[in-house]
């Protein structure tokens, strides 16, 4: 062998196949993959309809190839970008300071905001001994990764019975070295929103950096207050947030790879943003963590935020959350479910009333076993469904196949069965 050969050769194609043959092949490949544009996935994916993701993949496909690094040279991705940030921009509320930037979604938004609470830090001139950041164990788990990228300590606080944050718990976490604090719109795990007013005004007490996780709700909430649903102020209007996570690929319904970060004004989005010209290369810039990026995302966003605008948008809220609802209400009937709480926009989960009798993820397991995928989480064990408008006509048919998984697994427990669960998504 000789020194450039590989250790070991997994795969080798000699001989390219015919453009029919491979798409075939990957056809066949995905055939066992999980249905969800028939809705029988509540998670990972997201429909509108056949139309709105016909419109949107068309759209992704016919920008696919050109590259979002430098706009200069694709003013049409330059125009469509900005009407994106601009139309997201209205939605919570911003004003004509507020900028932001596309990014691939709310993995990335999360770990900018972290780098730019860093950034912001030195930019004025402080020197926390040892940053930290402070938010509730509902907090997404991206905020983590950020943190472990940019060296800052996580602080988790717990949260209060009803799952939201527990505002004392993170006041009393802060300290001179706290660099940002973190609220959701909802919080993902059990589908509440955090009391943001005054998780906000802890910041601003100590002029740091205020983050509102809305990649969930961004679009939905929104959406329901102009359907004149009460919902509590979470978004610019309210003092000491300082930067918002929207995610279009989730209700808005868009192609994967969208989401938007906005910050309060351009002199705090600066802080998330890289320049530099060490290097023979001449300046070299980027928003976020991506260098060359497909200008798919950003066209397939543009196009379906225009085809649908906010009447669209709210015809989809009002479905999704009349679904989220119907199966809510239906679960906290049951006698040997438990809601974990009611959902304020379109996601949450359940577990059991006996958990050492009746176990949540052999429930699953059969769910799973009939043909829908749902997520598992804990603590506590719990089953997660995020419901979007493609459910709504498929409530009754889901509440069926969840009674009768509950049957099927309580029958197996009081058999002596053992399930063998799937890793917790």
């Amino acid at each position: 062998m000789d020194a450039y050969s590989p250790r070991v050769v997994r795969r080798v194609i000699e001989t390219g196949a015919p453009v029919g043959a491979v798409l075939e092949q990957m056809e066949q490949m995905r055939s066992s993959d999980v249905q969800w544009r028939d809705g029988r996935a509540f998670s990972l994916a997201y429909s509108a309809g056949p139309e709105v993701l016909a419109l949107a993949e068309e759209a992704y496909r016919r920008f696919s190839g050109e590259n979002a690094l430098n706009m200069a040279a694709f003013p049409s991705l330059r125009r469509m970008h900005q009407d994106v940030v601009d139309v997201v921009t209205g939605w919570v509320h911003g004003d004509d300071a507020v900028a932001g930037f596309m990014t691939s979604g709310g993995t990335e938004s999360l770990v900018l905001v972290v780098r730019a609470a860093t950034k912001r830090m030195l930019r004025e001139e402080r020197s926390p001994a040892r940053p930290n950041m402070v938010l509730p164990m509902s907090a997404h788990a991206a905020l983590d990764k950020g943190a472990d990228y940019f060296g800052v300590q996580v602080r988790r606080t717990a949260v209060s019975s009803d799952w939201r944050a527990d505002v004392d718990a993170m006041a009393d976490a802060i300290d001179d070295d706290t660099i940002l604090v973190v609220a959701s719109a909802p919080q993902y795990p059990q589908g509440v929103v955090d009391p943001i007013g005054e998780i906000a005004a802890l910041a601003a007490s100590r002029d740091i950096n205020c983050h509102v996780d809305a990649c969930m709700g961004g679009v939905v909430l929104p959406a329901m207050e102009r359907l004149g649903e009460p919902i509590p102020r979470w978004d610019f209007r309210v003092d000491g947030v300082t930067s918002i996570s929207v995610d279009l690929h989730k209700y808005g319904y868009s192609s994967k790879g969208s989401g938007v970060i906005l910050h309060r004004n351009k002199q705090l989005r600066s802080d998330q943003t890289f320049m530099t010209n060490n290097w023979l290369g001449g300046a070299y810039g980027s928003s976020g963590i991506l260098g060359t990026k497909s200008g798919g995302p950003i066209a397939s966003s543009w196009a379906v935020l225009h085809h649908l605008g906010n009447e669209g948008y709210d015809r989809l809220a009002r479905s999704a959350r009349s679904a989220a609802l119907g199966i809510a209400r239906h679960i906290e009937s049951h006698p040997m479910l438990a809601l974990r709480a009611l959902p304020q926009t379109t996601l949450f989960s359940f577990g059991t009333v006996d958990p050492i009798r009746h176990d949540v993820f052999a429930i699953a397991d059969e769910i799973a076993a009939a043909g829908w995928h749902v997520d598992r989480q804990g603590p506590p064990a719990s089953i997660h469904l995020t419901v979007n408008a493609v459910h709504e006509p498929l409530v009754g048919r889901f509440c069926a196949v969840l009674d009768a998984a509950v049957t099927r697994a309580a029958a197996t427990s009081a058999q002596g069965g053992t399930a063998v669960y799937a890793t917790t998504d």
